[in-house]
């Protein structure tokens, strides 16, 4: 039996489960074989061909497809992303302190619509359980591709104390870390979302750089955000980012726009991922392409569910490319997919990944 096979077979039967429920056993599964195994690729395999690699940030990319966070939070699994081909791997959100997330219910899938709506509020083990675990993870030295940690505000830091609390993830985490991401952008946390100023974005990106610039090598820093955002006030959130030392961003978190789905949505709240996000999402990162140039690094997320999907997102200025729910539909062979159509490029219709080196 083809894994494409298996995977039709599993997924009506994964799709029963509570979704938090299946999330929670598969991750379960991956982390056990993380432990065992290290998840390296030959030379052969499409994720490793060389027409897909990227150079961004002063870092190898072996190709542009990269898990978003959310996934693995507490970096559970990451040989397990790595075996099935992803070129980068971004783990969090973390926060400075463990926190349980919100109450559940809160993860809902909308079949009907091909998305996602979560509310998780940023549940993890906080940046010591993590870092202890990242330290593993590097002793075993495996890594093929690099690793990103995406930070977020403790729940229970005021918001006048937030660039502290940022400061403390990565005090902790950053040395451990390919890349650092401040998430200024989730729906789940209370008044995270009102970060997105200006003031605020330099204010958080000045108190990381001061630790950042005394490690021996200091890490590429991004900020992501919202696709809710109006477009001037993103070009110039993006601005103070880039002023402030950050090397690009990452576009878009979750929407909270619910309009023009199929499935009912009454009653819930969060953040909608998935293929009712593509349109928005890429139209932002085109947005943000044409104001800022073609210096920054624009990691493109949001609404990936097939190749036409990463496409779009190439077209419209991505550097590199994010995954989450079309994981979680399209299964394991996903990331693969989209490599093969990729590789193909222009002879299928599909803008083909180009080989890129920014500084």
């Amino acid at each position: 039996m083809t894994e494409d096979n298996l995977w039709r077979l599993l997924r009506p039967l994964a799709f029963r489960l509570d979704p938090e429920l299946a999330h929670n056993l598969t991750l379960g599964l991956l982390s056990r074989w993380s432990r065992l195994f290290a998840g390296s690729l030959n030379d052969g395999d499409i994720a490793r061909a060389p027409g897909l690699a990227v150079e961004a940030m002063g870092l190898r990319f072996p190709n542009p497809i990269g898990l978003a966070a959310g996934l693995d939070k507490n970096a559970e699994a990451v040989p397990a992303w790595q075996a099935l081909g992803f070129g980068f791997v971004e783990v969090g959100t973390v926060t400075a302190l463990p926190q349980p997330g919100n109450p559940r219910p809160r993860l809902f899938r909308l079949p009907r619509d091909g998305a996602i709506v979560n509310r998780m509020g940023f549940n993890n083990e906080g940046a010591e359980a993590m870092g202890r675990r990242l330290e593993r993870l590097r002793a075993r030295d495996l890594l093929q591709v690099p690793l990103g940690v995406n930070l977020g505000k403790s729940k229970v830091t005021p918001p006048e104390q937030a660039a502290d609390d940022y400061r403390r993830s990565f005090e902790r985490l950053g040395e451990l870390a390919d890349y650092v991401v401040v998430n200024i952008s989730s729906p789940n946390t209370p008044g995270l979302r009102d970060l997105q100023r200006v003031e605020e974005v330099e204010r958080i990106v000045a108190t990381i750089q001061g630790p950042n610039q005394r490690l021996s090598r200091p890490r590429p820093l991004l900020v992501k955000l919202a696709p809710d955002l109006a477009d001037a006030d993103a070009i110039d959130c993006a601005r103070a980012a880039l002023g402030a030392g950050c090397a690009g961003l990452i576009l878009t978190n979750t929407t909270i726009r619910f309009a023009g789905l199929a499935s009912s949505t009454e009653g819930l709240s969060g953040g909608l991922s998935g293929q009712p996000l593509l349109a928005r999402s890429t139209e932002l990162l085109g947005r943000l392409r044409a104001a800022l140039g073609p210096e920054p690094v624009l990691i493109g997320v949001g609404g990936v569910m097939d190749p036409a999907g990463a496409a779009a997102k190439l077209a419209a200025g991505a550097n590199l490319i994010q995954v989450y729910t079309g994981l979680i539909y399209r299964g394991p062979r996903f990331v693969r997919q989209l490599l093969r159509a990729l590789a193909v490029g222009p002879e299928a219709g599909i803008p083909g990944a180009r080989s890129l080196t920014l500084s």
